[in-house]
């Protein structure tokens, strides 16, 4: 593929998001200029309709440093972090804002404010993280999970985040969603547990406990994405070779996979949350002008289908 071609799957998603209407999200302690700017350019780009959430002070000076006007927003004043992340969350079950967005706080203190046990936004589903990622050289988006929120994930756990990031290639609209399970092998081998539980959530899809997509697994990462290395292995599969989504065994696996594709391939990768009652678009101080609006669109893409279903009668 030729480098002009690059981020072309991240420019026909935000295409896609701009067809919808915005979305009202609650970005949470945007007290740096990074955060100010990302919120301020995808509501120029009308991807979303944002909320500042956070100390107005510092708000109002990270966006002076940033040279953005955000006088044409909604500012609500909260004193600190933690106090943003619960004003975010009140306003999503208040009806105000329809998602969220990280500003300058770590993740785990805006995390601990939507999963809390009481006045959280906690859903019958695991919360868990994918990346969407462009990849140059690969011909459309690669949905990594899970890098970010479940550690040592379970065989539940794991059915869920997989049913998780099936219905967020829905919302993407991908034509076909091919799910690979992987491991370090492409055969069940009884002292590799990740083997195991890769072929469990295999017969799971089979039962109908995972929905809308073809699965398959374990599966290495060659023969998962790469046609001529599953045939080398003889695998017959309507996924490998063509995994669009990729599970990852545990936390560990997911970050080494997404950052070395981000740092040795040139691959950028678009943050976001789901499981709970919206989605929570996760951007990183070091992302690029592009990825952050992409994660603003994979956002707004999962909010339309999300409003699509809820309009079909049952």
């Amino acid at each position: 593929m030729q480098h002009d071609a690059n981020h072309l799957r991240y420019r026909q998603l935000i295409a896609a998001a701009q067809a919808a209407r915005p979305l009202r999200v609650a970005v949470v302690h945007p007290c740096d200029p990074v955060s100010i700017e990302a919120a301020v350019e995808a509501a120029g780009m009308g991807l979303i309709e944002p909320i500042l959430v956070g100390p107005r002070a510092k708000i109002v000076a990270a966006a002076t440093t940033a040279g953005m006007d955000i006088a044409p927003f909604r500012l609500e004043d909260a004193p600190h972090s933690h106090a943003a992340a619960d004003r975010a969350v009140a306003l999503v079950l208040a009806g105000e804002a329809e998602a969220l967005m990280k500003g300058s706080l770590h993740t785990d203190e805006l995390m601990s404010a939507v999963v809390a046990s009481t006045g959280g936004l906690r859903t019958a589903r695991r919360v868990s993280h994918c990346f969407v990622m462009d990849v140059p050289g690969h011909d459309e988006p690669l949905i990594i999970t899970d890098a970010a929120i479940n550690i040592a994930p379970d065989l539940a756990a794991k059915a869920d985040i997989v049913q998780n990031a099936i219905d967020l290639a829905h919302a993407l609209r991908f034509p076909e969603v091919r799910v690979a399970i992987l491991s370090a092998m492409e055969t069940v081998n009884p002292k590799v547990p990740s083997t195991i539980e890769a072929a469990a959530l295999c017969k799971m899809a089979d039962r109908g406990q995972i929905t809308g997509a073809l699965i398959d697994g374990p599966l290495a990462l060659d023969n998962a994405v790469d046609l001529g290395a599953a045939a080398l292995k003889h695998i017959v599969s309507p996924v490998a070779g063509r995994a669009n989504v990729l599970v990852v065994p545990d936390l560990e696996a997911g970050n080494m996979l997404a950052k070395s594709l981000s740092f040795l391939a040139g691959a950028d990768a678009a943050g976001i949350v789901l499981g709970a009652r919206v989605p929570i678009i996760l951007t990183s101080r070091a992302d690029s002008r592009l990825t952050r609006l992409a994660s603003c669109a994979v956002a707004c893409l999962i909010a339309e289908a999300r409003r699509q279903t809820a309009a079909i009668p049952a």
